[in-house]
């Protein structure tokens, strides 16, 4: 399923959800969320069952852009808001700026480490009873960190609105960061940054970000080093909530069985009490680096992972839509994408291949990746340049354009087929200063890129080639067969 272009800061990855990590992440963001979360989540999906129909806590795009309302708190505080008594649910999702960013140079993970532990007690309350009290009353309550927002997703039932969000404001303002459960998220993000040693796409994901970005702070790694981890003081993490969670630069949308009147007043209790005016460094914006270039990662695995990519094209791009729409034909359609069909149904090089558009707020790429047998990936990473080539020389054709149009436009209403999805359609659609009423501008949006409009973006997107990370055995040792183990003579 091609996914719609809202949830991409981070990688839009157009039709492979079975590889995202959770909430859709990609494996280049690193914003994770942990075991726990994920477990507290799948509570929380079967009590809502239990007690209404989940399936059908669904609203369609053309209700939601009837729907859609600025909502304005008695204090000042607004959001996006989309009435629906469907089922007795409410979905929040919001942001703050800042994200990774705002890391200190020395200390990539920051942002990473108060996502984990926003929600290991606050107030009057220990982490045991916190998460006691959101398992009670089946609240799932999360946090995480891209890099350019800290954000946050809040669910309940309706009846449980009040704590829910009070539980929420605590966490907001007045986190604890114990020290015992300091040291035990942090034992468990350095498990994780071990493993990732060996992990051939977390290496290549590593090296690409420093190929493309350098020195800038979109160039370190979200969920910090095995150096920088170690070194994160709780200073550290009280000085980020200090500076980035405020209330000037906060985005919320909300999608549920609650009123604007009550939703008014739970904002203000929720967001009141946080400071005025976030204290964020000033982040400059970034050129990717220019293609081609080509580095390898040697790494004793019997699968090659490759990892390519180039220069974006940023949201506020009047050529954006025609570059999103190009991209599906090239690698984001799933089983219809040119990569697919080339890199794996004609010749099966590998088992999957993806191309996507990344935006932020401060640059943009298109990044791709697949994993080929060892022996194999210097056939695989000419396949993937020969298609690349192609569409940068001569562009879709028609037909090609027409379907992709044609399924984007379809596939809008699968993508914001909950309240969930919805919100976070809605908190995504204003970090990327969209307007309101974008959900019913949208296709339209679609259907005026033209096929000059989607050959001039294709060869804007790819006319330079590739960056590319290759992570795996080197090409001489991937050509030889596995030592036989030495036997001992007579």
């Amino acid at each position: 399923m091609a996914r719609e272009e809202a949830l991409g800061d981070r990688l839009s990855d157009q039709g492979h959800q079975h590889r995202c990590q959770a909430r859709g992440e990609a494996f280049v963001t690193h914003s994770f969320l942990r075991a726990r979360h994920v477990l507290r989540a799948r509570h929380f999906a079967l009590s809502v069952a239990t007690g209404a129909a989940l399936a059908l806590a669904t609203i369609s795009p053309s209700q939601a852009a009837a729907k859609i309302q600025r909502l304005v708190s008695p204090g000042g505080i607004e959001a996006w808001f989309v009435q629906d008594a469907t089922v007795p649910l409410i979905a929040m999702e919001y942001s703050f700026a800042g994200g990774s960013a705002q890391d200190p140079k020395d200390k990539p993970g920051v942002a990473n480490l108060v996502g984990d532990l926003l929600d290991e007690g606050s107030g009057d309350l220990d982490s045991k009873t916190f998460h006691e009290r959101l398992d009670r009353r089946a609240i799932e309550l999360s946090f995480s960190a891209t890099r350019d927002t800290f954000r946050g997703s809040l669910r309940m039932l309706r009846d449980n609105k009040d704590e829910a969000f009070d539980l929420l404001r605590s966490a907001l303002t007045s986190p604890h960061f114990d020290a015992a459960d300091v040291e035990r998220i942090r034992s468990q993000v350095i498990s994780g940054l071990r493993r990732d040693t060996t992990n051939p796409t977390s290496l290549a994901s590593r090296k690409f970000l420093e190929m493309t970005f350098g020195d800038h702070p979109y160039g370190r790694q979200t969920n910090g080093t095995l150096e920088s981890v170690p070194t994160i003081t709780i200073a550290d993490m009280k000085d980020y909530v200090a500076r980035n969670l405020a209330k000037d630069t906060l985005k919320v949308a909300v999608v549920g069985d609650v009123d604007p009147a009550t939703l008014g007043k739970l904002l203000d209790h929720t967001f009141g009490a946080l400071p005025a005016k976030a204290n964020l460094v000033p982040v400059p914006d970034v050129e990717a680096a220019k293609p081609p270039q080509r580095a390898f990662v040697p790494l004793d695995v019997p699968q090659t992972v490759i990892t390519f990519g180039g220069p974006g094209v940023k949201r506020g791009d009047p050529n954006f839509m025609a570059a999103y729409v190009v991209n599906h034909i090239l690698g984001g359609g799933g089983l219809s994408s040119r990569l697919y069909r080339e890199v794996r149904e004609k010749r099966g090089l590998a088992y999957s291949v993806f191309e996507s558009l990344l935006w932020m707020e401060h640059s943009a790429i298109f990044i791709g990746n697949t994993g080929t047998r060892a022996d194999r990936s210097g056939d695989t990473m000419d396949a993937i340049e020969k298609e690349v080539r192609r569409i940068a020389d001569e562009g879709p054709t028609q037909k090609e354009l027409d379907e992709a149009k044609s399924y984007l436009k379809g596939s809008q209403m699968l993508a914001l087929d909950t309240s969930s999805k919805l919100a976070q359609a809605l908190l995504q659609y204003q970090q990327d200063k969209l307007p309101i009423d974008y959900i019913e501008k949208r296709n339209a949006i679609v259907d005026a890129v033209t096929l000059d409009d989607a050959k001039a973006a294709a060869k804007r997107l790819w006319g330079q080639g590739l960056l590319t990370v290759i992570v795996g055995r080197a090409p001489q040792a991937a050509a030889q067969p596995a030592a036989a183990p030495a036997t001992k003579s007579n």
